[in-house]
């Protein structure tokens, strides 16, 4: 027999709540947890982070061995003398019902009884039991009137109103002079340009002449006084392999084989003939490409209209 010294085990609830789903308290019920989403509340502009809500159920009474363990491994006792300390708290809460009504586990819940005699959990909200949500919190955000904002700005837009006032310059009389002189410039425009225009066209004439007679000689030094020249290179088209076969037949006849070929070959098919094989007969293919999909799809239409035994042979060829 044990000297039973009682025990608080709620810390040992909470630890468990934080790595498993499901935390059963022997003969009281099971701790159930579930993870909600991230949530925004925009009536009162609040943001709440991802955390796991709590449940209880009171059927789930047998004991699954998880919280003992986590008690006799923390206390460095045995597993019997943890299961006694759970019964015993039990117990208690259980006394405290009957006689309170009520009873409280730190961080996790509060426990009442209705009128009709039923157990009722309230779970404790202000513990986040999700590891992955660890340092976030929930905050309200103030909010942003932006409409009152951009009202103000087009109101400030329609009150202000530009004027503008033309200044006065006194420069009529000179404005005549200018205009006579102006009209003197036009008129020797009007005769020197024609002859301004003649002499340009001369002047580009003369330096085509010279252009042309550079590129010439550039491209006879080009021609005849090629010092290094560059070797030929010779490039090489690397053929797509062709892996994917559909099969028309194999003849144990070479001559048969080929009249099927040039059947084939006159209703349009790519056919091929490919070396005997190791049973000694001779293949005769509708075709070959380069994906399966693609021998795929011609197979289908093969065996739809024509050979209904048509089938792919996979192989390098």
């Amino acid at each position: 027999m044990y000297n039973f010294v009682s025990m608080n085990i709620e810390p040992y609830i909470a630890q468990l709540l934080y790595r498993y789903q499901c935390v059963t308290v022997p003969g009281f019920g099971a701790f159930l947890t579930e993870i909600q989403s991230a949530q925004l509340i925009e009536s009162s502009n609040s943001f709440f982070p991802p955390k796991k809500m709590i449940s209880f159920n009171a059927y789930l009474k047998n004991n699954d061995g998880l919280l003992a363990n986590h008690i006799a491994q923390a206390e460095k006792t045995s597993y019997e003398y943890a299961i006694s300390a759970i019964q015993f708290e039990v117990f208690n809460w259980k006394k405290a019902l009957q006689e309170n009504g009520l009873f409280s586990i730190k961080n996790v819940g509060n426990f009442s009884l209705n009128a009709d005699n039923n157990l009722i959990f309230t779970p404790y909200d202000q513990t986040n039991y999700l590891t992955n949500s660890f340092g976030l919190s929930a905050f309200v955000s103030p909010l942003v009137k932006r409409e009152l904002f951009e009202q103000k700005i087009e109101a400030l837009e329609e009150d202000e109103v530009i004027i503008f006032t033309p200044e006065r310059r006194r420069t009529s009389v000179y404005l005549k002079y200018a205009a006579v002189f102006v009209l003197g410039l036009g008129l020797t425009g009007a005769i020197g340009y024609p002859i301004y225009q003649q002499q340009i066209a001369n002047e580009t004439i003369i330096v085509e002449q010279s252009v042309q007679k550079q590129v010439q000689n550039k491209i006879q030094e080009a021609t005849f006084f090629i010092k290094n020249p560059i070797p030929a290179v010779t490039l090489t088209v690397k053929e797509e392999k062709m892996s994917y076969h559909i099969m028309a037949g194999a003849f144990r006849e070479e001559r048969n084989a080929q009249k099927a070929f040039e059947k084939l070959s006159n209703q349009g098919y790519k056919a091929r003939r490919i070396p005997q094989n190791k049973y000694g007969l001779f293949p005769v293919l509708y075709g070959s490409y380069a994906t399966f999909p693609e021998a795929e799809k011609a197979k289908q239409e093969i065996q739809k209209t024509v050979n209904p035994d048509a089938w792919i042979l996979i192989e390098s060829l």
